[in-house]
């Protein structure tokens, strides 16, 4: 009696976790989107792949994300709930940004392969940092920058 009701306990949690964990991302289709998300991805989707939609609600804020490929690179929108762009994150070539930034870049992934990287904007603006996806000794990590090279942590 007590496993079955240690069992269904674990089941419970697991079926609850991922709506009550801090800071969670969901999949969610477009039909889930609000309406001003919805106009603003089918802005941004212009000649692009839409492969999926993301919901996170951290701190008591929603964003919804959009990922997106285009022109074979991809694209990840992040928009509030009123549908206004927060953040882009769009694959790049690295010999394409500041050369403060790829030095930085390749310094923080010596000895590892970089995956890819990414520009960074605020409002789909100027780049305001750069990731580094990076394999190193069968491990991932990433190398953030500011388009300076000077270290960019993530922030909240």
């Amino acid at each position: 009696m007590r496993i079955g009701i240690k069992l269904m306990l674990v089941v419970v949690y697991l079926w609850l976790a991922p709506a009550i964990t801090p800071g969670s991302e969901v999949r969610v289709k477009m039909s889930d989107l609000p309406p001003a998300v919805q106009a603003t991805v089918k802005e941004q989707s212009k000649g692009a792949t839409i492969r999926g939609f993301s919901k996170e609600t951290e701190k008591g804020k929603t964003t919804y994300e959009v990922e997106l490929t285009k022109n074979g690179r991809g694209k990840d929108v992040s928009m509030d709930t009123d549908g206004k762009v927060v953040e882009v994150e769009e694959e790049v070539a690295i010999g394409s940004i500041p050369e403060a930034a790829r030095t930085a870049i390749e310094k923080g992934a010596k000895g590892g392969k970089i995956l890819k990287v990414e520009a960074v904007s605020a409002g789909g603006g100027a780049a305001q940092a750069y990731e580094a996806q990076v394999l190193k000794a069968g491990k991932r990590s990433e190398v953030r920058v500011a388009p300076d090279g000077s270290p960019k942590p993530e922030e909240d």
